[in-house]
């Protein structure tokens, strides 16, 4: 049986699920890690907070992690109503999910890989374990971040990255694929800009770690 890891953002709770659920049928292993872009920044403004990001990372202040620990439940009761019975939902910071501050982005979190024991516990039962990124602090962590130290933490077969884009673009055009090298190449000088930008540095560091990465709208089943 593989393991994969699937990272889906608020965005794409039904297709996550779906794709899961397929993933599940097939007779893989799966650890869910997701976001909550669109409610964090919402409620953000409905609140009156700056948003604000660096390099698609979100800069999280003290009153923005309450916002951001509240849509992030919502999101993960939502993906474990989705995929049913099987699912078991975790904030990261609970379970231990370790990280380093990122101090120019204020409660922000670079995570370690980590291979916590109660999403162990949850695979070995045969469950579906939904992981909501926060860390040890409490800090922030993107999602996308999040998903490869999971991904190598737990020794995962493949690594998805579930978007709203087809995948990942460069000078317009879809790629099938890329290499590490060449894409970190194109990061350097700025060719990628928003949300793309983590989930690329994310699936180099998985690669280099030997977990297959891939980046797309819906999840290829095998």
């Amino acid at each position: 049986m593989s393991l994969v890891v699937v990272k889906c953002g608020g965005a794409v709770v039904d297709v996550a699920a779906e794709g899961v659920s397929g993933l599940v049928a097939h007779g893989h292993a799966v650890c869910v890690v997701h976001g909550a872009g669109p409610q964090i920044s919402s409620e953000m403004e409905r609140l009156g907070l700056a948003i604000r990001f660096i390099r698609g990372r979100r800069v999280t202040e003290a009153a923005a992690l309450a916002v951001v620990r509240q849509s992030l439940a919502r999101v993960n009761a939502a993906l474990c109503a989705a995929l049913g019975p099987a699912a078991v939902g975790f904030m990261g910071d609970e379970i231990g999910l370790e990280a380093r501050q990122v101090s120019t982005l204020g409660l922000v979190g670079e995570p370690l890989p980590s291979s916590p024991a109660p999403v162990r516990a949850a695979l070995a039962a045969g469950r579906i374990p939904v992981v909501a990124p926060l860390a040890r602090g409490p800090l922030n962590v993107n999602a996308d971040d999040a998903a490869w130290a999971l991904a190598v933490g737990l020794c995962a077969d493949r690594l998805l990255f579930l978007t709203d884009v087809p995948g990942v673009l460069v000078e317009g055009a879809l790629v099938s694929s890329i290499e590490a090298d060449e894409a970190d190449r194109l990061l350097g000088d700025g060719s990628f800009q928003g949300g793309i930008v983590p989930k690329l540095h994310a699936a180099v560091r998985a690669v280099r770690a030997g977990v297959h990465a891939e980046i797309g709208e819906t999840v290829v089943l095998p």
